[in-house]
């Protein structure tokens, strides 16, 4: 017989699924300290498709504010204005928000279709905002958004790996 009797003095563990997806979301915005050279932008937000991969896959992983202390945070290290990120990684899970409650269900394909056209979403919106004026859609921004789009279902896997030790107490 299990009891959730705490001895006087001990403290609870705090349960996995509070630290782990919002740590995992820094972890991965810390991707662009990583030192890549490369001559065209091709590094995919991993931040952001963390954060849209602990949405699908589990989507109480996460409280509804979530991203706007993430998205400063990846603001901070990614040298974008500060803001951009905190405004469209929440307006991005909002528009999910209001999506997972018109559809009664959602498959695999439907994931990776919504988390799709988020990251073109905010990369595109993310260039706008940081150069307004001489911004436009070219090559180096269509070749992030198909790499991101085709690593999502990795990072999908991955949050789900990460997830699955939680269910095996």
């Amino acid at each position: 017989m299990a009891t959730d009797f705490i001895p006087l003095g001990r403290r609870e563990k705090m349960p996995r699924s509070l630290w782990l997806a919002p740590v995992s979301v820094m972890l991965g915005s810390m991707m662009t300290l990583l030192p890549i050279v490369a001559t065209v932008p091709f590094l995919p937000p991993f931040g952001l498709m963390l954060l849209l991969a602990w949405r699908l896959v589990r989507g109480d992983a996460m409280k509804v504010w979530m991203p706007v202390p993430l998205g400063f945070f990846d603001d901070m290290l990614s040298g974008q204005p500060l803001g951009s990120a905190m405004l469209l990684w929440s307006a991005t899970i909002l528009m999910i928000d209001i999506l997972d409650t018109r559809l009664v269900w959602r498959d695999f394909w439907q994931d990776w279709l919504i988390a799709s056209g988020a990251i073109a979403f905010v990369l595109a919106a993310g260039r706008l905002i940081a150069s307004p004026f001489i911004a436009h859609v070219d090559t180096a921004l269509l070749i992030q958004i198909c790499v991101s789009a085709a690593l999502f279902p990795v990072i999908a896997r991955f949050c789900a790996w990460l997830d699955r030790g939680k269910k095996q107490r």
